[in-house]
């Protein structure tokens, strides 16, 4: 799906998804990707079954640099563990919001461009 750019600095702006990746700020990311606040990575995660605390070690590292953290579940939205999203905010701050991974990129980049602390993990919608 392309996403049309809303705001004049798409610095880290999510331009468009599908099943294969994302494209982030006019590069490509095959499979599913880590947003965070200076940087996209992929993201070796295929299914939520698979979201973990060591799966986000990533996001947990820039804790202090996050508020919010979307989880695009992929076509269609799936339960994360309680305990996981107690965890994030309990002892790192961060509040945890899951949706279909549509939903995450048009949040993502709302909150982007609210310049809100914000980071994504995204599985593509298969």
């Amino acid at each position: 799906m392309q996403m049309e750019e809303q705001a004049p600095n798409d610095a880290g702006l999510i331009e468009g998804y599908g099943k294969d990746g994302f494209r982030v700020a006019g590069r490509r990311h095959q499979g599913a990707v880590l947003l965070l606040p200076e940087r996209a990575i992929p993201w070796d995660v295929t299914s939520v079954p698979e979201i973990t605390l060591e799966s986000l070690a990533s996001v947990t590292a820039v804790s202090e640099d996050i508020e919010i953290l979307l989880i695009g579940c992929g076509a269609s939205v799936q339960l994360i563990p309680a305990s996981l999203r107690n965890t994030l905010q309990s002892d790192f701050g961060i509040s945890v919001d899951f949706m279909d991974t549509g939903a995450a990129c048009r949040t993502y980049n709302v909150l982007r461009m609210d310049e809100r602390l914000v980071a994504a993990a995204l599985l593509p919608p298969l």
